[in-house]
């Protein structure tokens, strides 16, 4: 195995992200949430959609599933693990990144491509990027606005990989989709090996998608996967 793409009941982005990861010279095999044994795999991608049906709250009962605690050991060992839309819900909810993610603020399904602006390249989805660089990536999400209750007592803020923004690069209330905290669209870990994002790259990978800004992200996850030892 090199990259495992975990499947949960209701996942439906599975097949898009091995498909992506293929188009970039990359093996990842779809894991089913009940296996336990992920040994061999250099890289973890949990994949959009409704895991569980987003029953209780979004990746609150994902989280309890039997691969979690594999995820978990790879992650915190070192791993690369990317978590997109519902996958960043479900690492929130493991508490392998902080925050959790709740409805949008106009309480509507967003389903459209939007404008990111890398914030920092030390992590596995930006090492390829530059800070400042613009990126077009579709959002399809109803539970995407990032919350960081813990901002409010003054503990250290995470560690911003992307940012919702406009065409200039401006942020701001108006360019961010979702209310999220400072408009973050994507964050990471302290060591940048653990990244939750919320709009979809694997989407953006094609010309015949509207856009393929999204290979920049997952070539530096998948340049990530290359130098870890399974």
């Amino acid at each position: 195995m090199t990259i495992a793409v975990v499947v949960f009941p209701g996942t439906n982005c599975e097949h898009d992200a091995r498909y992506a990861l293929a188009l970039l010279g990359s093996h990842a095999e779809l894991v089913w949430h009940r296996d336990d044994d992920l040994s061999g795999a250099t890289g973890v991608v949990l994949p959009g959609g409704f895991a569980h049906g987003d029953y209780l709250r979004t990746g609150a009962i994902a989280r309890f599933s039997p691969v979690m605690a594999e995820v978990e050991r790879l992650a915190r060992q070192g791993t690369p693990t990317l978590g997109i839309c519902n996958g960043f819900q479900i690492l929130c909810e493991a508490g392998l990144l902080p925050g959790a993610l709740v409805a949008n603020r106009d309480l509507r399904f967003i389903c459209r491509t939007v404008t990111v602006r890398v914030e920092s390249t030390d992590s596995i989805l930006t090492s390829h990027t530059s800070v400042g660089d613009l990126l077009q990536i579709p959002l399809n999400s109803y539970e995407g606005n990032y919350v960081l209750p813990a901002a409010i007592d003054g503990a250290p803020s995470p560690n911003v990989v992307l940012r919702y923004c406009d065409s200039s690069g401006a942020s701001g209330k108006q360019m961010n989709p979702n209310g999220s905290t400072d408009s973050i669209a994507a964050v990471a870990d302290a060591n940048g090996t653990i990244v939750g994002v919320m709009p979809h790259p694997e989407r953006a990978v094609e010309d015949i998608l509207g856009s393929t800004d999204g290979r920049v992200l997952l070539e530096s996850f998948v340049s990530a996967t290359a130098s870890v030892v399974a």
